[in-house]
């Protein structure tokens, strides 16, 4: 597939967002143009939109093992998130707390808010891995609903599901996550999970389409109301161009998946072997981690103006979450890991994804190591 890049960029924040599978998104756009009837409408027409809705519900169905009709296809990963929440309280309607990682999206904290639910967070350390003493000591306490995120957008630390899933049955609970940074990333053990969301612009697939899965999702859940779209758990006319490519990305990205990451692997190894030379360190290199993903702290404090050489030379890194990027404040989660907040100003993401090649990387690394040697000197 050809990259979708007019201009040379550099791009290394995958992990923000996937740039556009170029072929997939132009042969949606083409089919959009001349079948644009609303999936919602009576005609025969419409009729036929609707069912290639349904035939992408179903692929995902088949692809985790779960039920079709527990699927709800929304706008946003924020959206995704309040609707699984929002699922999570239907089902509960008692529910006054739930145990939560201390790596999530701020989307599933403010709708855990929103919902009057409180966070009891789990404890962590410079691992980026949950405490599991911790997490089983206030299941015997209380037995309540488990909130993790599988993978983590800033560190790209791999969280452990089995064990989680393991406590969940044994203390009778269920467990939920948000899957943005792990599908169509690294195989996932949907079996284990009773809810989760994912978003297809992190699959190349553009923005305007996310899921939702809930187990044995009731009747009245829903954020918005106002029509029967989605079986009634969203109204509002179905983004039928965005649900396609997010059903083909998904597909293309499963189906590359292990050559891709023994590419990407090789990438993030030499990334990270060259850039310690220099005396950056590695958040929670002894982790299991995304293949795509470093998380550094820099050994220079002007963090701005190495991301401003950067972006002139075309380049383009983060500082950690997209929704929190801009505020340049330091990432919650290496506080919770115990860095100090100076520290954790000093920390960068690098994401690779399926257009990164070799060269790229090697023009990143003589740029990074040629940037900071100029700022220590």
């Amino acid at each position: 597939m050809k990259s979708h890049s007019q201009n040379k960029v550099y791009y290394f924040d995958y992990n923000a967002t996937h740039p556009p599978l170029t072929e997939i998104l132009k042969s949606n756009l083409e089919e959009y143009l001349s079948e644009y009837y609303n999936p919602s409408g009576s005609t025969r027409y419409s009729l036929r939109n609707q069912g290639k809705i349904e035939k992408v519900r179903k692929q995902i169905a088949e692809l985790t093992g779960k039920q079709e009709s527990d699927f709800v296809f929304s706008s946003t990963g924020t959206e995704a998130n309040y609707l699984l929440i929002e699922a999570l309280k239907a089902k509960y309607p008692k529910i006054t707390s739930v145990y939560v990682s201390p790596f999530e999206h701020s989307s599933m904290y403010d709708a855990l808010d929103d919902n009057g639910i409180q966070k009891i967070i789990i404890k962590t350390d410079q691992s980026g891995l949950i405490d599991l003493g911790d997490l089983e000591n206030n299941l015997k306490k209380e037995s309540l609903p488990i909130i993790c995120l599988y993978a983590g957008n800033e560190t790209g630390v791999i969280q452990p599901l089995d064990e989680i899933s393991i406590l969940a049955t044994r203390f009778g609970t269920i467990v939920l996550s948000d899957l943005m940074q792990a599908v169509g990333k690294i195989p996932v053990p949907f079996s284990k999970l009773d809810g989760f969301s994912f978003s297809g612009h992190k699959l190349g697939g553009g923005p305007g389409a996310s899921v939702t899965y809930f187990s044995e999702l009731g009747k009245s859940v829903h954020l918005f109301g106002g029509g029967n779209q989605e079986n009634g758990h969203r109204a509002g006319t179905e983004n039928l161009f965005s649900i396609l490519s997010l059903g083909q990305t998904l597909e293309f990205q499963s189906e590359q998946l292990e050559e891709k990451n023994k590419r990407l692997l090789h990438y993030r190894t030499t990334i990270e072997s060259r850039l310690e030379k220099i005396g950056c360190e590695i958040i929670a290199k002894n982790s299991p981690r995304l293949p795509n993903t470093s998380f550094i702290k820099l050994p220079i404090s002007n963090v701005d103006f190495f991301l401003l050489g950067l972006e002139e030379l075309g380049i383009l890194i983060a500082t950690g979450s997209s929704c929190k990027s801009r505020a340049r404040e330091a990432s919650p989660s290496l506080i919770r890991m115990g860095y100090t907040e100076e520290e954790a100003l000093r920390c960068v993401r690098i994401s690779t994804g399926y257009y990164t090649s070799e060269n790229e990387v090697e023009f990143l690394l003589e740029s990074m190591e040629s940037l900071i040697d100029s700022f220590l000197e």
